[in-house]
């Protein structure tokens, strides 16, 4: 009976005083910025702490593979078409010497066999006229394709943010899938702290708590939109995010507290 009640009072105490727990603010919507193609950086135009807007332009790589394909591709597209040349040129030939033989046969002055051996030359240029005119078209298209990499060559904000690192300097080799810089949204910001798991009960999902970032001299009401299981089972934590909207400059990485009654 005495442990009861002790532990019915510790209860009271405990939904009475609240919890309050530390954490920073985070940006929900932090993007690493790379490279579609390898290059050497050309130019950078931001730096740690810079604000941009989607669509400012963050770096720049150079071209030098690009333009080697594309020459290829031009050269793939000359011979096609030269080639084409031919076979339409022989193709028209062949037509007039059909059409003479033709008229000598109904004179008797050549042999069917003749005849059917220019019908069967001039199918046969045929195809070869549509086989070019397909190499033709996609070699141009393999030329459209490669002149839509140069857009990849200018690496843009995907969205509104501050740059919170910076990874690549000018002469530096730019490498497919290696971060260059990280982007974090400020319209996406939350708010995230660790709870104990007897305490888990406290906070569920859509709760209304108390948020401040000192540092801002601000003070809200969030709201817990998610509760996510700790890599560790061992600790016996869970992580909390918490939204909530602030009419002054908020950046990620600020202390917070949040307090739950």
């Amino acid at each position: 009976m005495k442990l009861w009640i002790t532990s019915l009072v510790f209860g009271a105490t405990l939904s009475a005083a609240g919890l309050t727990l530390s954490g920073s603010v985070i940006s929900d919507n932090q993007k690493m910025i790379t490279s579609r193609n390898m290059g050497f950086v050309t130019s950078v135009n931001v730096s740690e702490g810079s604000r941009v807007r989607k669509g400012d332009l963050l770096y720049t790589i150079d071209s030098r593979e690009i333009d080697s394909a594309k020459t290829q591709v031009e050269m793939g597209i000359a011979q096609a078409e030269l080639s084409l040349q031919m076979y339409q040129n022989q193709y028209a030939n062949l037509e007039l010497n059909l059409e003479r033989n033709k008229r000598l046969l109904r004179q008797d002055m050549v042999s069917r066999y003749e005849v059917e051996n220019l019908e069967l030359s001039r199918k046969n240029l045929k195809n070869m006229i549509h086989i070019s005119e397909r190499q033709v078209s996609q070699a141009k298209a393999r030329l459209k394709e490669v002149n839509n990499q140069y857009n990849y060559l200018r690496i843009t904000a995907p969205n509104n943010g501050v740059v919170v690192s910076k990874n690549i300097k000018v002469g530096e080799m730019a490498m497919p899938g290696m971060p260059a810089i990280v982007l974090s949204d400020l319209n996406a910001l939350k708010i995230e702290v660790d709870v104990a798991e007897n305490s888990l009960k406290y906070v569920p999902v859509g709760q209304k708590v108390k948020v401040t970032i000192p540092s801002v001299g601000y003070v809200g009401i969030g709201r817990v939109s998610a509760i996510i299981p700790s890599s560790n089972p061992m600790t016996h934590t869970f992580k909390i995010k918490i939204s909530f909207s602030a009419k002054q400059t908020v950046y990620p990485g600020m202390y917070a507290t949040v307090e739950i009654n």
